[in-house]
């Protein structure tokens, strides 16, 4: 199925959830915040959030640095 990841179209698993889609990537999901169709997933969550078709991710993940 086809979703948006950070402005671009990309092609993922049906049913994937926040937190797998954020592993395959190689994100870490304690360091990323996660806004879903407008909306901020709280990280607790990510298991349970599962994508459909169309649907919108914003991520973003923390830097360190000095």
């Amino acid at each position: 199925m086809r979703i948006t990841w950070n402005g671009a179209e990309c092609t993922v698993v049906d049913g994937v959830t926040v937190k797998r889609l954020l592993e395959e990537r190689g994100l870490d999901p304690r360091a990323v915040v996660v806004e879903h169709n407008r909306t901020i997933v709280p990280s607790e969550a990510y298991d349970r959030v599962a994508l459909q078709e169309g649907e919108v991710l914003e991520v973003v993940h923390f830097v360190g640095g000095g």
